[in-house]
């Protein structure tokens, strides 16, 4: 305790009720003439201060309280942050900063849904065209997304059916594995299935890894061998085709921030495989003898 509140404890009922009268006073005076002065402001908020009673503060409910306060902070956030998220507009919130109190705040009634994903449609990627004779020839990828669980793995079994050929042996072998089609067409003839499997721990990840198959390049054609359609992993520079007859085809990989158009051969990357792919054809006259990771 003070020294000020030890003295006035020490205080007559008559000097303390003189007192308060001429505090009374002085406060008349003040709220008629409008010239309080800064002394005047603290010998009234002495007199105030003089009659509350000081006890121990409650520091367990003060810090309880406090806590209570911090997680309802927390609890505002993130309830913002779900509507956010939720919404595809803005949204004003009462109470933060570039809110209205003129404008209703929205509330977050329940959380967002997960999205649905769609197994249904794959993502398509040409990897190469060209012409050979008079007959326009080109090789696609389709990727499909890889089921998170076995309701997506049935739907998307049952949508791959339409292919005529299913990369796994059941449905449940497709959770978490992206399953991929390799096509090609041959001028007015029908678009043949060529290459198809799950991306899975076979695929090309490093080094000189490499998967390939060898066709040829009209579908309706028994051969020559002439088309190589295969995967490499990304940190591949250079694949290297070699043909019967001696001759070589070298692709690099294509440039950064540039596109490369499908009839110039090279090793590119493909929507959504973890691995880049190449296409080469042999000239007329000769087929496939080899293919490698050169660089």
């Amino acid at each position: 305790m003070s020294a000020d509140r030890e003295t006035n404890h020490g205080m007559t009922s008559h000097d303390r009720t003189s007192r308060d009268m001429t505090s009374h006073d002085r406060t008349s005076h003040d709220m008629t003439g409008h010239d309080m002065t800064h002394t005047d402001v603290a010998f009234l908020l002495a007199d105030a201060a003089d009659e509350v009673e000081i006890g121990i503060a409650p520091y367990d409910a003060v810090i309880r309280g406090g806590r209570r306060r911090k997680a309802r902070r927390w609890a505002v956030a993130t309830a913002t942050a779900l509507v956010l998220v939720g919404s595809a507009g803005t949204l004003a919130v009462a109470g933060l900063p570039g809110g209205s109190e003129g404008r209703g705040a929205q509330v977050a009634t329940q959380a967002p849904t997960p999205s649905v994903q769609n197994v249904y449609t794959p993502e398509r990627t040409m990897l190469a065209t060209g012409t050979d004779g008079n007959q326009e020839w080109w090789v696609t990828l389709d990727v499909w997304p890889a089921p998170r669980d076995a309701g997506e793995a049935q739907a998307q079994w049952e949508a791959l059916g339409a292919y005529g050929s299913l990369p796994v042996d059941k449905a449940s072998d497709l959770i978490g594995k992206s399953a991929y089609f390799v096509s090609r067409t041959y001028g007015d003839g029908d678009t043949a299935v060529t290459m198809f499997d799950v991306f899975n721990e076979n695929s090309p990840d490093s080094g000189k890894d490499l998967q390939s198959a060898a066709i040829p390049l009209d579908p309706a054609d028994s051969g020559p061998n002439r088309l190589v359609i295969g995967q490499v992993a990304p940190t591949a520079k250079e694949v290297t085709c070699t043909w019967k007859n001696g001759m070589r085809t070298t692709l690099h990989t294509t440039p950064d921030n540039e596109t490369l158009d499908t009839d110039v051969p090279a090793i590119r990357p493909a929507a959504k495989s973890p691995v880049n792919w190449f296409v080469c054809v042999a000239p007329e006259g000769t087929e496939y003898k080899s293919v490698g990771v050169t660089k």
